[in-house]
């Protein structure tokens, strides 16, 4: 196949590529467009397509024919505090930039066949221990609102009769980057420890998990609209960290009382290390996708080789 990816030098991109490849797919990435210098060197290679989603510009020739079109391009929601000018960004990158996407994959003479686009368990927002699946209402809070908006940008494409695949993503574990990487230094000190009472529920998923069900839903005709990507059992936050360590081999008394961690991370703190999203991924087992890493202990002992 011939597929386009966007967010290409992110976690799940820069694994998604090689993947690809490895399978005998022909990958290319959409990039944003830099200096005249820099478009000046790049503009011979044959494996990048040009975007600059701010302006809504687009190489629309380089769109045509694709048989696949996967997005994961969107601004780091932990690159720092939650500014205003940091939530538009947030918002802006991931809305306006699938919108812009999404009309020039409309106006293609031949559209992909399927347009598959990330998404997040955040559109759930915080909602205790109840279960949760594509068929639960949206939640509350920004990160509830911007998965909103960036789902309902893939319009233009749903309309035009590509098949639209929207992945809300969990927590991507891996030591390469993400939650994990974050965490790894203070477990292994012996430092780590539960985050508030411990009680909030993680919707996790190994990174070869992420790259297998996208790769899943691009070949599974039957999927379409949102669908969980996350690991076959969500853990408690105090189950996590007892995961962790017994990995590790090391204690885990040092906790993160809530207080502190909003007084670290402000309104981050409440929406990413607080909140509580109990997911299942119902679509992706009932479309036949099988898990590498199915509970999180096989998780952690996959990628930390343990």
């Amino acid at each position: 196949m011939k597929v386009l990816v966007s967010g290409a030098s992110g976690l799940v991109g820069s694994a998604l590529g090689p993947f690809l490849s490895a399978g005998g797919h022909r990958v290319s990435r959409l990039v944003r467009t830099g200096t005249h210098a820099e478009r000046a060197i790049r503009v011979d290679r044959k494996d990048q397509v040009f975007w600059a989603p701010d302006s809504g510009n687009i190489d629309q020739a380089g769109l045509e024919g694709l048989d696949a079109m996967v997005h994961l391009a969107g601004e780091n929601i932990v690159a720092g505090r939650w500014t205003p000018e940091l939530k538009r960004r947030i918002h802006d990158s991931r809305a306006n930039g699938t919108r812009v996407l999404s009309e020039a994959l409309a106006k293609c003479a031949q559209p992909p066949k399927v347009l598959v686009s990330a998404s997040a368990i955040g559109y759930y927002g915080d909602r205790s221990d109840e279960v949760l699946t594509e068929e639960s209402s949206l939640g509350t809070g920004f990160l509830a609102a911007v998965c909103r908006d960036w789902e309902a940008a893939v319009e233009p494409a749903t309309r035009k009769g590509i098949r639209t695949v929207l992945l809300r993503i969990g927590v991507v574990l891996s030591v390469e980057g993400g939650a994990l990487k974050r965490m790894l230094l203070p477990f292994k000190l012996g430092l780590g420890g539960v985050i508030g009472d411990g009680k909030q529920y993680m919707s996790c998923i190994a990174l070869d998990d992420a790259i297998g069900a996208i790769h899943h839903a691009i070949v599974t005709d039957s999927l379409s609209g949102p669908v969980n990507v996350v690991s076959p059992q969500a853990v408690t936050n105090r189950e996590y960290t007892k995961a962790l360590g017994k990995v590790l081999g090391r204690p885990t008394l040092f906790p993160l009382p809530a207080f502190a961690a909003r007084l670290a991370f402000g309104e981050m703190a409440d929406e990413l290390l607080l909140s509580s999203s109990r997911v299942e991924a119902r679509k992706l087992l009932a479309s036949g996708y099988t898990f590498r890493s199915p509970t999180l202990e096989s998780i952690l002992r996959h990628g930390l080789g343990k």
